[in-house]
């Protein structure tokens, strides 16, 4: 009993060993693409700003290290970016042993088209979310009323966005590889199309920046359509369910 035991823990304990080196594996091309992406980190963040600047106001820092530390913050993010297919690449490593043998051909569109989709989701919120909801917002303002918006505020409201719109474009690659492992179908997310609109539409109220219906439907638009892209993959690609098994040769044939 006790060596049965032991036998039951190790496949665990080699689970989390591989955990831990993709784990480590990622932070390492996160900490390779955050050096490539700091020496233009200050040129970043004057872009960043301009949503701001062309708008007429200009950005303040309230304390001595401010821009400092929003320039490092925006190094690692962009450096996420920049990381997106090592860290990608380590996932598909990480779940590749669970899948059958014709399934690890597709390592690379995994990587690549998650890549892209990361990257799409990002520049969607920055040039065409958060713009329109900073002039929203500053549009609150008045002749006794002026904005004076902070550098770290500005660039954190910015980059919340930008990673939240990258991780939502990720949602076709998120069914795929469920329908891949089996876990949903085509017909199953198509039954429940009505619901998914109304997470995409409740999604977009949570995590757009203003609460206007406009800028929620810049998020929600997306998102269904996502959707209905990560059904037709999951038509394309999904889990075929085993064929019946051959009956048995009646005794005596």
């Amino acid at each position: 009993m006790a060596t049965r035991a032991v036998d039951d823990k190790m496949p665990f304990m080699e689970h989390l060993g591989e955990l831990r080196t993709r784990i480590v594996r990622a932070l390492l091309a996160l900490l390779v693409g955050t050096g490539i992406a700091l020496p233009f980190s200050e040129k970043i963040v004057d872009f960043l700003a301009r949503p701001i600047t062309k708008l007429g106001y200009k950005l303040v820092f309230t304390a001595p290290a401010e821009a400092f530390w929003v320039q490092m913050k925006v190094g690692l993010i962009v450096g996420l970016f920049i990381a997106a297919p090592g860290i990608l690449w380590q996932v598909w490593k990480f779940i590749a042993p669970g899948l059958h043998e014709h399934e690890k051909k597709y390592a690379a569109p995994f990587v690549i088209i998650g890549s892209l989709l990361f990257m799409v989701g990002g520049a969607f919120s920055l040039f065409v979310v958060t713009p329109y909801a900073i002039a929203f917002l500053l549009s609150y303002a008045r002749e006794t009323l002026q904005p004076m918006i902070t550098l770290e505020n500005h660039i954190d409201f910015l980059l919340k966005f930008t990673l939240a719109f990258g991780a939502v474009f990720e949602l076709p690659l998120a069914i795929t590889l469920l329908a891949r492992m089996g876990l949903v179908t085509a017909k199953m997310l198509s039954k429940n199309r009505k619901y998914a609109i109304l997470g995409a539409f409740i999604a977009g109220a949570v995590l757009t920046p203003t609460p206007d219906a406009f800028n929620q439907t810049l998020m929600a638009g997306p998102l269904i359509i996502l959707y209905e892209v990560g059904i037709i993959s999951a038509r394309l690609f999904g889990r075929r369910p085993a064929p019946p098994a051959a009956p048995a040769p009646a005794e005596g044939a």
